[in-house]
């Protein structure tokens, strides 16, 4: 249920203290890892994800997400996402049998 008290509690927290911040370029987005602080200085993670493109006028403009990861799901965030990638390097990055990352061979050419 949606409550005001409940949106003044996370206007609160969204505009905690800058604490760390590192930020990770990927190709077109760029995830951003900050950790902030709250007046009690209870610390929490937030991920963002920034994705630039073109608006319809021709300017650029940044597609944005954020989750909020607090201290006591660290752990169960951290298992459940390392579990995910494992599954993926194992299962899903196959080419006949070999990982993605080993499709690619050395190729020596004869000199002409």
């Amino acid at each position: 249920m949606y409550s005001e008290e409940f949106d003044g509690a996370n206007a609160q927290e969204r505009s905690g203290e800058d604490v760390y911040s590192k930020p990770v370029r990927a190709g077109k987005r760029t995830y951003f890892f900050d950790v902030k602080a709250t007046k009690g200085k209870d610390y929490y993670l937030t991920i963002t994800e920034s994705k630039r493109r073109m608006d319809s006028n021709g300017h650029f403009a940044y597609d944005k997400h954020k989750i909020f990861l607090y201290k006591e799901d660290f752990e169960k965030f951290a298992e459940g996402l390392e579990e995910v990638i494992q599954y993926i390097k194992t299962n899903c990055l196959k080419d006949n049998g070999r990982p993605a990352s080993e499709k690619f061979t050395d190729i020596e050419f004869e000199e002409l």
